[in-house]
């Protein structure tokens, strides 16, 4: 039987799948053109707020950098950065830019003399707009600080005798000059660091410098440093503090009289210390030798020959003399009579040797009595110190734990942590340098000179000089006053380990200059930072005598190992650097020369921070880019 045909077409309609797919798109056409405008107008929306942002961040902070009215008491922006904020905020972000409209940028003063502000642009849809989505407004907000922390910054500086020279020349012909230079003295001024106790010795005395040339380094560095005070001075925020400190070093640091502003008790033979006496490279009188000449005189009374005796004196030359008479009457009772003198030469028998020797006066600053001398020499403390005690012979430092003289932390509880007052006049080198044991020897000897001469102070074999400014919140006329002082000069041999060890130690917010570098009340913690200027490499001598004695024979840095004393030295300069940077001090070093020194490099927080300059032009850009880096304005907010 026939099926009916209606029947057959709904059949095969149902069975019939052409043109499925062109139905299923029609419907799925809107989703999907829903999902693309998300995806699209979101992309537009995170860009542009993205750029919005950044034009509000550079808007503050051209505001804050131009403001004019930088008092809080009154909060309206002044109009120079105002404009100053509107100008940065267009240029960073043109109306129209994506089809934007209605931008509107508004930076405002805030009640701590800061600049913020709000950026809102309106963002018209494209294809979200079929969805009845016309437009989506962007809301920013942005604020500028002068970031510049309260900061503490530690000039350690070479004043050694290269310094003389000019920054182009070579190491030769400055060492040519500086070995001719001849004897040039002055009189050290009084000691005016700020916080420091006057070591009454200091002021008036004799002391020696190499001429500087016309342009020289040490000229040069007085230049950088007044221009790094200047560009941080244009940088600061009037509420941010600034404090500056001053280490000046060859082969010693003029510390004296700022550990004993701390504590007198931190120095050996200090005041309330039981030990009062410290062992130097010196001598010890072990008797006289004598020689004796008779002169009779023959009828003189006993009164007359008793006016020849004379007690033992010693002149100027070291040499004593003493009469000794007899008298001898004539016959039958006459008051005349034969008298005898015996004229007696003494010449001092000296042992030369370590020796302890009472320290307590000295450092206490009188004037007192030379015991290596019998002359009636006397002398006075003039500040510089020797170091406390320290590992011997080693490359090798553990930064967390540290003999005394490079563990900035320390405070002094005992001798071996305590420092030592240099005393030069007392100091001999016994057999001309060719010996360690005690050597014996009547009067003075040519090769068995004292290191308190003129000649030694001459030549830089011992140095003492300026004492070192600690922290404190200095203003340009005192930081000029530093430099330029009469006694900011050169001489000495450069040892980086004796300037970066007092560098860091009166920059360390936990030993004994804690106090100087504690936060202003009511801020957060300062950030510290230590420009280390110097003008070559390291050049340590086993002969002078310095802040670890005479190396020669007390071996505190070798163990008696000469050969490798430059790698003893450089191994402990580094040791400190860790150790600064341990501590959260970001280190700078710059170098005058044709490059940074490998020891430069690694004692710097990072490669970028191991600066170098031929010129004194390129010394002042450098000492200023450090402080811009340091001084640099950054969005808080």
């Amino acid at each position: 039987m026939r099926r009916p045909t209606g029947q057959g077409f709904l059949t095969r309609l149902r069975r019939d799948q052409a043109g499925n797919t062109l139905a299923i798109m029609a419907a799925a056409l809107i989703p999907l053109l829903a999902f693309s405008g998300c995806a699209i107008d979101g992309a537009r929306l995170y860009v542009i707020k993205v750029r919005l942002q950044q034009a509000c961040d550079a808007g503050v902070l051209a505001g804050r950098k131009f403001m004019t009215d930088q008092s809080t008491t009154n909060t309206t922006l002044d109009p120079t950065a105002t404009a100053q904020a509107n100008a940065f905020f267009k240029n960073n972000f043109r109306s129209g830019w994506f089809s934007t409209n209605t931008v509107s940028f508004t930076p405002v003063k805030t009640s701590d003399a800061q600049v913020s502000g709000t950026a809102i642009a309106t963002v018209p849809m494209t294809i979200m707009s079929i969805f009845g989505v016309s437009s989506k407004v962007i809301s920013v907000t942005c604020q500028a600080n002068y970031d510049i922390a309260d900061t503490d910054i530690m000039f350690v500086l070479d004043t050694t005798g290269s310094m003389s020279c000019l920054p182009a020349d070579s190491d030769t012909t400055c060492s040519n000059y500086v070995n001719a230079a001849g004897t040039n003295s002055y009189t050290r001024p009084t000691d005016t660091a700020s916080g420091n106790t006057s070591v009454p010795g200091y002021a008036g005395t004799t002391a020696y410098y190499v001429p500087e040339k016309s342009g020289s380094r040490i000229a040069a560095l007085r230049s950088a440093v007044l221009n790094f005070y200047d560009t941080m001075a244009a940088n600061v925020d009037p509420s941010t503090h600034i404090r500056y400190g001053f280490v000046t070093y060859t082969s010693t640091v003029n510390s004296g009289a700022a550990i004993q502003a701390i504590s007198p008790t931190y120095m050996i033979g200090g005041s309330g210390n039981s030990t009062t006496t410290w062992n130097y490279q010196t001598r010890v009188q072990n008797g006289d030798s004598t020689s004796s000449s008779n002169t009779t005189y023959n009828n003189v009374t006993q009164s007359t020959c008793n006016g020849y005796a004379s007690p033992k004196t010693y002149n100027s030359s070291g040499t004593g003399t003493g009469n000794t008479v007899s008298w001898t009457a004539n016959s039958n009772g006459s008051t005349s009579g034969k008298c005898v003198v015996t004229k007696t030469t003494y010449t001092p028998k000296w042992n030369y040797q370590q020796s302890p020797l009472d320290v307590s006066s000295f450092v206490a600053g009188s004037t007192v009595t030379d015991p290596t001398k019998v002359t009636g020499a006397t002398a006075q403390w003039i500040g510089c110190v020797e170091e406390r005690n320290t590992t011997s012979g080693t490359t090798s430092f553990d930064t967390n734990n540290l003999p005394a003289d490079l563990d900035p932390d320390l405070t002094p509880t005992s001798d071996a942590t305590r420092w030592r007052p240099m005393w030069p006049e007392v100091e001999y080198a016994r057999n001309n340098y060719n010996s360690t044991s005690s050597q014996s020897s009547t009067g003075d000897s040519s090769s068995i000179p004292n290191l308190g001469t003129p000649t030694y102070y001459q030549y830089g074999y011992v140095t003492c000089g300026k004492p070192v400014q600690r922290l404190s919140t200095l203003t340009r006329t005192q930081v000029s006053n530093y430099v330029n002082a009469t006694d900011f000069r050169a001489i000495g041999g450069t040892y980086h380990d004796t300037g970066m060890i007092w560098g860091t130690r009166m920059l360390d917010p936990n030993g004994i200059f804690s106090g100087d570098t504690a936060a202003w009340p009511g801020r957060q913690t300062p950030n510290r930072v230590i420009v280390f200027l110097t003008d070559g490499d390291m050049e340590p001598s086993q002969y002078l005598y310095g802040m670890y004695g005479v190396e020669y024979y007390d071996r505190r840095v070798t163990g008696g190992d000469f050969t490798n004393i430059k790698t003893y030295h450089n191994a402990r300069f580094l040791a400190e650097c860790s150790k600064a940077k341990s501590m959260n001090i970001d280190v700078w070093t710059v170098t005058i020369g044709p490059s940074s020194t490998s020891q430069m490099q690694s004692c710097a927080t990072t490669t970028a921070q191991a600066l170098y300059t031929t010129d004194g032009t390129g010394l002042s850009n450098e000492f200023a880019a450090i402080a811009k880096q340091v001084a640099m304005l950054r969005i808080t907010k």
